[in-house]
């Protein structure tokens, strides 16, 4: 149980735990809520004074920045103002600029138009020229076609007018003019004739050599081909391979040149100079434009062979003649030979007289029949007398008899 005294009266009186409870409950309440309301009554004042010395703050600062923003809103109406003054001088001057800049155009303009219309009639006089001189280089043109095809119809006429042996001909005659009327200054030394001897069964048409210092150095034969358009039987190039290599063997010649006009389609010898030498050494076959490059062409190559060919020369005049020393030598083995079977012969007659007569002549038989066994001996080293014995560990002699050898082949 707990006492309480009334403070207003002074009596004591009894009150249990709960009672107790509610009691400081209500008084503590009660307290509580007057310094609460205190409190709160402090705090509006502080804030409320607070508030109205912020509020006179603002006010000050907010009168401050407006007099600021007044005195910059000044300096700009008077910077808009200078500005506007500038930029009505700079339009005037601007619009000034315009009105030179719209004349000097003009002007331009004018003087452009006026260019224009004066290449106008420069260009239409030079289109004018231009078309004449069309018109002329046409007509000049037309007139050359014309005499070309006047020329192609008068030879097409010709050649049918023509035998096969002077289309030949003419030919020949081409390759002979090209040669004497503008290669003969280049080869004032050289034979160039037709060949006419043919006294071997065969000839070619023409012969080409070219000498230096009086020494043979180049030859060619040249046969020419060509045949009429209504030919039944075409003949091909490769038809006279054989009689052209034939004839430039008879004659001696280094190069043998088909100038030709057969097979006029085939491009092989439409192209230039075709070289058939897998068929036959040193051939050529040729259209007759190549006639002059080509005979040009084997002098060049030729000529670098010169100074071997004097040397070649040289030499042999210098060096025993080992040809005939070979053929001398063979003459006097047979020579030798026919003598002892003579001798031969003679001695077994006397050997058979001797047989025939006294024994006394026994000794001279023995000598003869000696004399026949050195001379049997003799023919047979003859017989075993060769070149090769002969140039036995003697090589400059081996040299010649074989150079003598090739140049006798070739």
């Amino acid at each position: 149980m707990k006492e309480l005294k009334c403070p207003k009266c002074g009596n004591v009186f009894s009150v249990d735990e709960a009672d107790y409870a509610s009691i400081v409950s209500q008084v503590k309440n009660a307290e509580f809520e007057a310094e609460l309301k205190m409190r709160l009554g402090e705090m509006r004042g502080r804030q409320e004074a607070e508030q109205k010395v912020r509020e006179a703050e603002s006010r000050e600062n907010f009168g401050r920045q407006i007099q600021a923003k007044e005195l910059e809103i000044s300096r700009r109406d008077q910077e808009i103002l200078r500005l506007r003054g500038d930029i009505s001088r700079n339009v005037a001057d601007r619009e000034n600029a315009v009105l030179k800049a719209k004349e000097e155009l003009k002007e331009t303009i004018g003087a452009k138009e006026r260019e224009i219309a004066e290449l106008r009639s420069a260009g239409s006089l030079a289109h004018a020229r231009s078309e004449l001189e069309k018109k002329a280089i046409r007509e000049e043109y037309e007139a050359k076609l014309r005499l070309a095809q006047e020329q192609v119809d008068y030879y097409k006429d010709m050649k049918l007018k023509m035998s096969t042996k002077m289309v030949g001909e003419s030919l020949e005659a081409h390759c002979a003019t090209i040669f004497n009327g503008t290669m003969r200054p280049m080869f004032p030394n050289a034979y160039f004739e037709k060949d006419n001897d043919a006294s071997g069964g065969s000839k070619g048409d023409f012969i080409f050599r070219d000498y230096e210092d009086g020494m043979e150095y180049v030859s060619i034969m040249f046969e020419m081909k060509n045949e009429m358009e209504d030919t039944a039987h075409k003949h091909r190039n490769e038809d006279f391979f054989r009689k052209l290599d034939a004839d430039r063997n008879a004659k001696g010649c280094e190069y043998a040149v088909l100038v030709s006009l057969l097979e006029p389609d085939n491009e092989l010898y439409n192209n230039g100079i075709v070289d058939v030498s897998y068929r036959y050494p040193k051939m050529y076959v040729i259209r007759p434009q190549f006639f002059m490059p080509l005979i040009t062409l084997l002098v060049n190559a030729s000529k670098k062979s010169i100074a071997y060919q004097r040397e070649l020369a040289v030499a042999r005049s210098q060096s025993v003649d080992v040809t005939n020393f070979e053929a001398k030598l063979m003459e006097f083995k047979e020579k030798f030979g026919n003598n002892y079977r003579l001798a031969s012969e003679k001695f077994r007659k006397a050997i058979d007289e001797i047989d025939k007569s006294i024994a006394a002549l026994q000794k001279t038989k023995d000598a003869l029949l000696s004399s026949e066994n050195n001379l049997r001996l003799a023919n047979d080293k003859a017989e075993a007398l060769t070149i090769k014995k002969l140039t036995y560990k003697n090589p400059t002699m081996k040299a010649k008899f074989d150079e003598a050898r090739d140049a006798a082949s070739e």
